[in-house]
């Protein structure tokens, strides 16, 4: 077996980054980012990067840390939430933006791996999403043509991994993560956990490890919570 457990970060991510790349960065807001991979993306000084990603990180965490050092030249994202430096990028032109709807996001990273070179859905039609694609009509109903999204290298989070690459998530570290880890050309993996082969009942194993490259723990499970919303606890009786 191709041994693919690395012993760190750095090292998993060795001889796989370029300039001008595209790569895939796994999570669903901050939940499950590959937080140990991407500074280990930044000390390499690679720039001119494309990212796709749901979204950019927050200040100071996730894929924030690449824009703050101008490594990113264009990011493919659903969600531009509450990034103040992703915005402030955009509106000065430093940073180019596909905003993609999150369901047709996830759609193109899916046909990506998948190997199918397009789709059509309604989502968008009629708006600035559709302006130069292709509108078809079917049954009466107008489709816009959306193309897959594939990269030079997919950088994911999961819970727990074997030594083959088989994967499982938690939760809502599950959306994004196991499309992208098919849709790379390279899949690195961080995980929280690794545990001894057979340890899995197949039938719960998220993503395959025939799509899974490198695999290293995790250095850092800092778990942010994006915006935090409280109550003020009930009184008592």
């Amino acid at each position: 077996m191709v041994e693919k457990v690395f012993s760190s970060p750095k090292t998993a991510l060795e001889d796989l980054l370029f300039n001008g790349m595209i790569i895939m960065s796994g999570g669903f807001g901050l939940s499950g980012n590959p937080e140990s991979l991407i500074p280990e993306i930044r000390t390499s000084g690679v720039n001119n990067l494309t990212v796709i990603s749901n979204n950019a990180g927050a200040d100071g965490f996730g894929l924030w840390m690449l824009l703050e050092s101008r490594q990113v030249k264009k990011m493919i994202s659903s969600y531009v939430g509450e990034n103040q430096l992703f915005e402030q990028q955009y509106l000065s032109g430093e940073l180019e933006l596909e905003l993609t709807p999150q369901g047709t996001l996830a759609e193109r990273i899916r046909a990506g791996g998948a190997g199918i070179p397009a789709f059509y859905t309604k989502t968008g039609v009629g708006t600035l999403v559709a302006d130069g694609k292709p509108v078809e009509t079917f049954e009466g109903e107008d489709y816009v043509r959306e193309t897959w999204l594939r990269a030079d290298l997919s950088i994911i989070k999961a819970w727990r991994a074997d030594p083959a690459g088989n994967l499982m998530f938690r939760k809502t570290a599950r959306n994004f993560n196991p499309n992208m880890a098919t849709a790379g050309k390279v899949t690195v993996v961080e995980v929280e956990e690794i545990v001894e082969t057979g340890t899995f009942d197949p039938d719960c194993i998220h993503t395959p490890g025939i799509y899974v490259d490198r695999i290293v723990r995790s250095t850092i499970n800092e778990k942010r919570i994006e915006k935090l919303t409280t109550r003020p606890r009930e009184a008592i009786a």
